[in-house]
């Protein structure tokens, strides 16, 4: 009796622990449908999405040269010994030749990433318009998981090219959606700089600690396993996406408005002027990288750490200047132009002073400032790309943010190529200060979006969407929590007052792009 009566209440307590189990499970499921509490963990899984990616384009930095030096060596020495079995003679200008060439297969490897990247970007950019962006975002993280797992088993240069070029495709698809879907659920235009400037912290900090990252594991537990470790990462990160998201369950897009061509978006102006900022901006970051290196071993004599942890101490200006320019923008959101505009200004004197410097304490303030301005210029004009698209044309980004990618891309694409050809042909110097002057020179023009701010209208088009029975991409945000936010002004971030009709001034100059405008709401 006594061991029936212990076991039932085992069944007991067991069944009270399950019931419990089962109720938090569907509290957890409750707050996962909560769209404040789903976009919070889309920005989670975005940002490691860019950090796995970012720390992938870096990783590879203090890796993949020494490998392929000690591949193309072996290489060398086997071919001598077959070529000429009884000499033991190593031919100095046969070294440099190797030496050169070995260079140049550094160079197009680290470029093919940005390249492929640059191809592909206008056709992602299409495909998440017309698909949504969360399916886009687990293509981007499969082939990004795929490319890893090359990386860390690939034995020669032709598979890792091929894993440099898969990650570029991967990038186009995942870094593209990801930027574009937080600027689709932070709709409030300081929330949106606050999560895009997030988004930017997670992408410096992946630039700049996976070359020490990659170098001590390479060091200690050989080639392997940094790729391991990012491809578990990316693989949970994935995981996650398919839990939280759901990217392929009773997808609906009867209520998602028809993105402008990537194409008009191109020839705008604005966007235009937005998408050289951000390719300017970027050139000292992308040329400096392949190119440091070597002239502080030949000017400084700097030692292998100094030269690995060159760029470490410039995420911490990096993220004083996002979290800055979060905060003025939020307090005067119509200085956007003028926060990118210093940003450029501090790129490019702080580009100029670099090869001024002659020991390692001297460069670390250059290249904090160049990072500095880097996350002004970022931090100010990733959110106006998607202001622009919600006042200028229709409120679905991709296209959009594919071509800031694109403008990324052109900037990483030639600065392990081109780089390197200007500092053999004119000189470190000069190319210092060529950046640098093309940054200054390129300031005044943001004056053109000084009155962007003028543009912003009342109530956007995908509101009148929501309006109706939201669903699908566009539910996140619902009219009646934008309408208790906004009486009498039009957005946090907007300028100009809205009468007691709820009409705008400048409702006018929305764009005849807007195919599937809704009803005016008032």
């Amino acid at each position: 009796m006594d061991g029936e009566g212990a076991s039932s209440g085992l069944a007991k307590s067991a069944a009270v622990k399950l019931s419990e189990m089962g109720e938090r499970t569907k509290q957890l499921g409750t707050k996962m449908r909560d769209p404040h509490q789903q976009r919070r963990i889309i920005l989670v899984i975005v940002c490691v999405a860019l950090l796995l990616d970012n720390m992938l384009y870096m990783v590879i930095v203090p890796i993949i040269p020494d490998y392929l030096a000690e591949l193309e060596s072996e290489q060398s020495e086997h071919v001598h010994l077959v070529m000429h079995p009884n000499s033991s003679a190593n031919s100095t200008s046969q070294d440099k030749s190797i030496k050169d060439n070995l260079d140049v297969q550094i160079g197009v490897l680290f470029a093919s990433k940005a390249i492929l990247q640059l191809l592909v970007n206008p056709l992602s950019g299409t495909f998440i318009d017309r698909v949504g962006y969360d399916i886009p975002l687990l293509i981007g993280l499969s082939v990004m998981f795929v490319s890893t797992c090359i990386f860390a088993v690939g034995e020669n240069y032709a598979t890792l090219f091929v894993a440099r070029s898969l990650q570029g495709l991967g990038s186009a698809f995942a870094d593209t959606s990801g930027i574009a879907m937080i600027a689709d659920k932070y709709t409030e235009e300081s929330e949106r700089s606050t999560a895009l400037g997030i988004a930017l912290a997670f992408i410096s900090f992946g630039s700049l600690v996976a070359p020490p990252f990659g170098g001590i594991l390479y060091e200690f537990a050989g080639k392997k396993v940094p790729f391991i470790v990012l491809a578990c990462i990316c693989l949970a990160d994935g995981f996650l996406l398919l839990t939280v998201i759901k990217p392929f369950s009773n997808r609906t897009r009867e209520n998602m408005p028809v993105g402008t061509p990537i194409y008009r978006l191109m020839i705008d102006p604005y966007i235009a002027v937005v998408a050289g900022a951000l390719t300017v901006c970027n050139i000292p970051l992308a040329f400096l990288e392949p190119t440091i290196a070597n002239w502080m071993e030949t000017t400084m004599h700097s030692s292998q750490w100094e030269m690995g942890l060159t760029w470490l101490p410039a995420f911490f200006p990096h993220v004083l200047g996002v979290y800055i320019t979060v905060k003025l923008a939020a307090k005067h959101p119509q200085l956007q132009w003028f926060y990118g505009a210093v940003g450029m200004v501090i790129i490019g004197a702080s580009s100029c002073t670099v090869p001024a410097c002659k020991t390692f304490g001297q460069l670390i303030a250059p290249l904090c400032g160049i990072c500095f301005g880097i996350a002004l210029v970022d931090t100010a004009l990733l959110p106006t790309l998607a202001f622009l698209v919600d006042v200028r044309h229709v409120s679905v980004y991709g296209s959009v943010y594919a071509i800031a990618d694109i403008s990324y891309s052109v900037a990483y694409a030639m600065g392990p190529i081109v780089a390197g050809q200007i500092v053999h042909n004119l000189g470190f110097v000069q190319l210092n200060l060529g950046m640098g002057l093309v940054n200054v020179l390129y300031a005044p023009a943001l004056l053109l979006l000084r009155n962007v701010c003028q543009m912003k209208p009342s109530y956007s088009e995908r509101d009148n969407l929501l309006e109706e029975a939201p669903q699908g991409l566009y539910d996140t945000i619902k009219m009646e929590e934008r309408r208790a936010k906004k009486k009498g002004y039009s957005s946090a971030g907007n300028c100009l007052p809205v009468d007691e009709n709820g009409f705008d001034p400048f409702r006018a100059q929305r764009s005849l792009s807007e195919e599937s405008s809704g009803p005016e709401f008032t």
